[in-house]
């Protein structure tokens, strides 16, 4: 009965948060309304590494909240936002590709064409890089559907 009771449990939980995930087109974990759980997007592009926003840089755009590491990043993002958000709203592209919306990780990112991608982690970063083209004529197609 206890196994029941957690696949139960587990289950719904699973069933709950996609519901959630799909109402929502930016991605933020479920204790936290950050885009890209803090991380300052603005600093993929300057600086080529991935470098955690600060609460005093921040602001709110498609209702999450987005942190900077300086002042002169939030200007810069605020100039252009969809030059810098993540493609898919933050969610894994790999799964977005698949059909499926999934968590990312900040540090399984890669900038294509001028445009940022995060992945659920940095293994399936590889094997997205690895079709990276289709994989994004994939995305692309697939989530408008996802977020409806």
């Amino acid at each position: 009965m206890r196994n029941f009771l957690k696949v139960f449990v587990l289950s719904f939980i699973f069933m709950t948060s996609s519901q959630a995930m799909a109402d929502d087109p930016i991605y933020t974990s479920f204790l936290s309304d950050k885009a890209v759980s803090g991380y300052d997007v603005v600093a993929y592009f300057k600086q080529g590494v991935a470098v955690k926003g600060k609460q005093v840089h921040s602001l709110k755009y498609k209702d999450a909240v987005w942190l900077f590491s300086t002042a002169e990043n939030k200007e810069v993002f605020l100039r252009n936002p969809e030059k810098y958000e993540p493609q898919y709203g933050g969610y894994c592209a790999y799964a977005v590709a698949k059909g499926s919306l999934a968590s990312s990780d900040p540090e399984a990112w890669t900038i294509h064409d001028g445009k940022l991608y995060l992945n659920y982690d940095k293994d399936i970063q590889k094997e997205w890089e690895s079709n990276m083209q289709n994989f994004i004529e994939k995305g692309d197609q697939n989530f408008p559907d996802l977020i409806q």
